[in-house]
């Protein structure tokens, strides 16, 4: 299956966006006396998307030939 570029920006565009808030939700989370174990799947989701972030973004960046 081939995926088209256009394709790939959209998803990159998302898993960036959803980063960016989960990074905001954790800050405003953090300092209050919540569950620990909520603020930890939320980081855990951070990083599956920071992942996943890296992972399109080589993707879409061409080889370069040595």
């Amino acid at each position: 299956m081939l995926i088209d570029r256009d394709t790939l920006l959209r998803r990159l565009h998302e898993l960036r966006s959803e980063h960016r808030d989960l990074d905001t939700v954790i800050g405003r989370l953090a300092p209050q006396p919540i569950d620990q174990l909520q603020i930890q799947r939320l980081k855990k989701r951070k990083l599956l998307l920071k992942d996943e972030i890296s992972w399109l973004e080589s993707r879409l960046i061409p080889d370069s030939i040595a």
